[in-house]
């Protein structure tokens, strides 16, 4: 069990093949996913991630233990990143160890859906015309009512 916020970019090969050496015992399934700063619209120069540290912790890891409480994780691992990135960069990866692939699949999904939508993140886009807030997504809040 791991929640890292960080600055710093992560090598995501390191941190998935540490998560799956540290899966003794029994562990069928190893779900990992990564989230990629995209530039949509086109023209993004960068995206800003703010954050409240010690408060997003503790959110990070009240959705851990209610992804625990769900399905039968052997270990969840999540890192996100907070400051100034890059199209292209890694934001964030979810990674999730269970005897069978389906807890590994649903508890991943269920925390990247709370992660997008009630992780105390927030984001800012750079672009030539100036910053912007992003607003929160239909898409992403209807994704929580199958939870």
């Amino acid at each position: 069990m791991a929640v890292r916020v960080q600055s710093d970019p992560f090598d995501l090969g390191a941190e998935a093949n540490a998560f799956v050496a540290a899966q003794a015992g029994g562990m069928g399934a190893i779900v990992t996913f990564t989230g990629v700063v995209r530039d949509v619209a086109g023209g993004l120069q960068a995206m800003e991630i703010e954050h409240y540290p010690g408060m997003t912790e503790r959110a990070l890891h009240k959705i851990e233990d209610e992804a625990r409480d769900r399905w039968q994780l052997g270990d969840v691992l999540i890192v996100h990143r907070h400051g100034r990135m890059q199209a292209d960069e890694m934001i964030m990866m979810v990674a999730t160890a269970a005897r069978h692939r389906a807890d590994a699949f649903e508890a991943a999904q269920f925390l990247m859906d709370y992660l997008k939508s009630r992780a105390p993140f927030w984001k800012k886009e750079h672009t030539g015309q100036g910053a912007d807030w992003v607003a929160a997504r239909d898409e992403d809040e209807d994704a929580l009512k199958r939870w």
